[in-house]
Formats: C-alpha cells, structure tokens, sequence
C-alpha cells in the first residue's frame, strides 16, 4: 500500500448552503413536533372542536346554516382563526425561547450556522405543522359539506379564503417568534402569544372602536374577519374597511348607537403581510443579539 504523501495537503469538508442548511433545520425540526405530544394535543383539540362544530349543524342547521356560503362564513371564518391561533402557540410560542432555556442554542451556534438559518427554519417547520392543523379542520368541513350540499360542497370563494388563512398564519407567527424572541423563558412565550391572541387584541379592537371611533386597522385580529368576509355576498374587496352604525332604541327612551368595522380583502392582505414583515424581521434582529450563556 502506498504510503499518503508527507505535507500533502488535508481534505477540507465542504460546509453546506445556507439553503441546505434551512432544509435540513426545517426537517429536523418538523419531525420533532411530528413526534411531539404537544403535536397529538393539538391535533385532539381540533378533532373535539370539528365534532362540536359537526354536532352543531347536525342539531341546528336550519337556524343556522341556510346554504353553503353561510356555512363557510359562520364556521370555517370563525374556526379558523381560533386553529391558527392555538397552532402558533403550540408551536412558535417556544421556538426561540426554547433555545435559551434549554441551552439548545449554545451548542448549535458553536457550529458553522448562521442564526437566521436556525431562525427561517424552524419558522418554515412551525408554519408546515400549523398547516397540517389548519388542513385537518378544514378536512371535518368539508365532510359537513359533501353531507349537506352535494355539489355546492366547495365554492369558489374557498380558494382564497384558503390563501387569506395562510397569509394569517404566517403573520400570527411572525408575532409569536418575536414574542418568542423577547423571553429566554418557554413559559412566557406561551402564555403572551395565547393572552394577546384569544382576549387582547380582541379587547383592543373593540376599544379603538367604541372610544376613539376609528377603524382598528393596527390590530392584526382584526385582519382575520377576510377569512371569513369573503363568503358574504356583500363582500368587499377593496383596501379601505366599510363600516356599519346600528342604533337600538332602549325601553327608558334613549337610544345606543354602535359602530362596526369590516376590513376588505385587499387591506386586510396588507395589514397582514406589513405584521409578518414587520415582526419577523424584529425577531430576527433580537434572535441576532441575544447572547448564548
């Protein structure tokens, strides 16, 4: 066997792309919450919340389901925002969090890894699982209307209700990984993302609405009612929001008036590519600075 050469010069390994390294992060990280049991939870949660839903057009559907588009509007509008809110909790509330409290990141930034790599990827696997929810609600749905409606199961209008729920989703996780980012806890991540999410922006809106009397266009839940606008007949699919008084006369004599806000279609699709933009890159740029101790 021949001898290897003195002084030859040693093999250098090739460090992958960027790219490749997003692929691998994103896979590595979307079998961990495949495996999960934070992933068997959620998936329990939407399971219970379709049969609820199922019970409820089964038992009432004449008061509350006239056709397929009211269908649509009522529960795929209103449960899609409480599926894509509870994914982003389960699955981006400790994404980078996670990395601090469980000193994960110390060791993976010793290696060859940018931090915006680590950061793209497990934002690329947590909107992958949240998809996967998202689909299996929408899955129970369309089961209720192939029983119901027979051809009219699947109007054109769910095409870019569709597209409209995944650009919420990414926006709602832009939010959540910079809430992430803020924290070096798990615990508070989750429990930020959750409050903000299901009663504070809610609180907001409803605030900026009757106080201050403008539209609550700042507010991200307030983009989310495209997802279910879109099936209405009078829908609106332009960048400015159309708004709606109703007086109601009380039994003393006086009267209440209240103000209602519905965002269009294209301002909506603004207000959630601006918090996606917006939050993403934040969290970046404090996932970039945080320390590793």
């Amino acid at each position: 066997m021949a001898a290897a050469k003195v002084g030859a010069p040693t093999p250098r390994l090739r460090v992958p792309s960027s790219m490749e390294q997003v692929s691998k992060l994103t896979r590595y990280q979307l079998r961990e919450y495949l495996r999960s049991r934070r992933f068997v939870a959620l998936v329990a949660i939407v399971l219970v919340i379709g049969a609820i839903l199922t019970g409820l057009v089964a038992h009432f559907r004449g008061a509350l389901v006239l056709d397929n588009l009211s269908f649509y509007g009522t529960f795929w509008g209103g449960g899609a925002d409480i599926v894509i809110v509870l994914a982003a909790v389960f699955f981006g509330g400790d994404a980078i969090a996670g990395e601090f409290q469980n000193k994960t990141g110390y060791f993976l930034m010793g290696l060859p890894v940018r931090r915006a790599t680590v950061y793209v990827g497990k934002f690329i696997a947590a909107f992958l699982a949240s998809v996967a929810m998202m689909l299996l609600f929408l899955a129970i749905l369309l089961g209720n209307a192939v029983y119901y409606f027979h051809a009219n199961a699947l109007p054109w209008q769910l095409a870019p209700s569709l597209v409209l729920a995944l650009v919420y989703l990414a926006a709602v996780l832009g939010a959540t990984f910079l809430f992430s980012s803020l924290f070096k806890t798990s615990a508070y991540g989750f429990v930020l993302t959750a409050i903000l999410y299901l009663f504070g922006f809610s609180i907001l809106a409803e605030v900026i609405t009757d106080l201050v009397k403008i539209e609550p266009w700042m507010i991200i839940s307030y983009a989310s009612s495209t997802i279910g606008s879109v099936f209405s007949p009078s829908v609106n699919w332009g960048i400015v929001g159309t708004v709606a008084h109703t007086t109601v006369t009380l039994r003393g004599g006086g009267t209440i008036t209240t103000t209602t806000y519905t965002a269009g279609i294209a301002e909506g699709i603004v207000i959630m590519i601006g918090y996606l933009v917006v939050t993403a890159a934040t969290g970046l740029w404090m996932f970039e600075r945080e320390e590793f101790t």
